[in-house]
């Protein structure tokens, strides 16, 4: 039956050194801080591996559907992370899976460029739910980056 994917791209301005901005969207435990409970299939993240965020860094979301396994597969500080996300599915084979990802950009000191792009993946008979899969994707992911955008207008 194959795969399909979806992508979609979302830019926003923060007003925060780009250093900020990176440092939360690699701070599993700090998530709960800044992201919305209300809109979010997300309810908690927790870091599975030992160490400061890197390449290879796993995690678990715990979301409304259920745990979410899934590791950082692009690393380049304070520029570039990308995280793969997956879902094992009753069988045990991938139905689902994603690669939300964040592209920053220094506009000056204190403003930061944040492209977030995101790819989702649904594979055999999930690909049938692909135009619920990309409500919800584009749901959460907008849900998110202004989640992130109003966390810094907050503090300033």
């Amino acid at each position: 039956m194959g795969s399909t994917t979806l992508r979609f791209e979302l830019v926003r301005v923060i007003p925060a050194p780009i250093d900020e901005v990176f440092g939360r969207l690699i701070d599993f435990a700090g998530y709960a801080e800044w992201m919305p409970v209300k809109g979010s299939i997300l309810r908690r993240t927790e870091q599975t591996s030992p160490g400061e965020p890197a390449l290879g860094t796993t995690f678990l979301d715990q979301t409304t559907t259920g745990p979410t396994p899934g590791e950082i597969v692009e690393f380049d500080p304070p520029t570039r992370v990308v995280f793969h996300w997956w879902d094992p599915g009753r069988s045990g084979r991938i139905s689902i899976e994603g690669w939300p990802g964040y592209a920053l950009g220094a506009v000056d000191a204190s403003t930061t460029l944040v492209r977030h792009f995101a790819a989702l993946r649904a594979h055999g008979v999930s690909r049938i739910g692909m135009p619920l899969w990309r409500r919800i994707a584009l749901r959460e992911r907008r849900t998110t980056v202004d989640a992130l955008q109003a966390s810094f207008a907050r503090a300033a």
